[in-house]
């Protein structure tokens, strides 16, 4: 899940850029992982994310709205929930791996990216199962968002 409205991901800046001026770009920054996203879909494997976006959304997360084409087309499930349907929701980034392992993320007040937390308590991974499930039953698939 990510709750965030702006990321400072340095690796990103010159896509964000061009997008934001109109400008074409192959994002040369996200070629790893769509290849990565790719031979997991053919294996089998599925990758999702729900993302909490205040509206009107700030330029950086229409920018991610433009991006998640490309992951999508790669074979991730994303999905939108606007952040006054996300009451009860986490107001934190964390991955879920197979509904057992939660990575808690950390951001400095620059929301450059400190490193994740391994969460290891059950009765926590249970929450975040819980908190994932949640989200995705109310967010909106990135197609229909997007056509909005």
């Amino acid at each position: 899940m990510e709750t965030f409205d702006q990321y400072d991901a340095t690796y990103e800046n010159e896509s964000l850029r061009k997008f934001l001026a109109g400008e074409p770009d192959d994002l040369p920054w996200m070629q790893s992982w769509l290849s990565m996203l790719g031979e997991a879909a053919a294996e089998g494997r599925t990758f999702a994310r729900v993302r909490v976006v205040t509206t009107p959304l700030t330029d950086y997360s229409r920018f991610g709205v433009w991006c998640s084409q490309f992951t999508g087309g790669a074979g991730e499930d994303i999905r939108y929930l606007p952040r006054d349907q996300a009451e009860g929701l986490p107001k934190h980034d964390y991955w879920l791996f197979d509904s057992r392992k939660v990575v808690r993320m950390h951001f400095d007040d620059g929301m450059s990216f400190l490193g994740g937390e391994v969460v290891d308590d059950p009765a926590e991974i249970i929450q975040y199962n819980y908190w994932r499930d949640a989200a995705r039953h109310h967010a909106v698939r990135r197609e229909d968002f997007a056509a909005e």
